[in-house]
């Protein structure tokens, strides 16, 4: 079988952990947190961790930060504007922003997994303006919850 994989430049802080795979099969590579100290996040509060890496993407991919489930499940921890999105020309250190949707604060700890971060090629659109589409479909501008629950 074929396996491809793209090379990302990475520069890390001090101490900062490289992002990891779990398993073979995993999309998604773990992203840890790069702090001193716990930091506690209160029910209904989010906040930006760092963590210490500076990814050099090529141009054609983007970076996506999503939750990662044992979080979500357990902890109600998730990453807020999942999927976050990490361009190719940024150079500045990746943040992660949590937010607490549980009953309980959470801590997250020095070098503790709090996201994945996933490679994802992508293709930039071309906006052209039109007085009408060349179509009609069925959906048509039925919107939320319009094709069923």
């Amino acid at each position: 079988m074929d396996e491809e994989k793209k090379s990302i430049g990475v520069l890390l802080d001090k101490d900062a952990s490289l992002p990891f795979y779990a398993s073979d099969g995993a999309s998604g590579a773990d992203v840890y947190a790069h702090v001193t100290e716990e930091v506690i996040v209160f029910p209904g509060q989010s906040t930006l961790i760092p963590t210490g890496l500076y990814l050099e993407i090529p141009e054609g991919y983007e970076m996506q930060i999503r939750s990662r489930s044992g979080l979500a499940l357990h902890h109600q921890v998730i990453v807020l504007n999942a999927p976050g999105t990490i361009d190719s020309d940024y150079r500045g250190e990746v943040k992660i922003v949590l937010i607490n949707h549980g009953r309980r604060e959470f801590v997250i700890k020095p070098k503790m997994r709090i996201a994945q971060i996933v490679l994802t090629k992508f293709v930039r659109a071309h906006f052209v303006p039109r007085m009408t589409f060349s179509s009609t479909t069925f959906r048509g501008e039925g919107g939320f919850g319009h094709s069923g629950w």
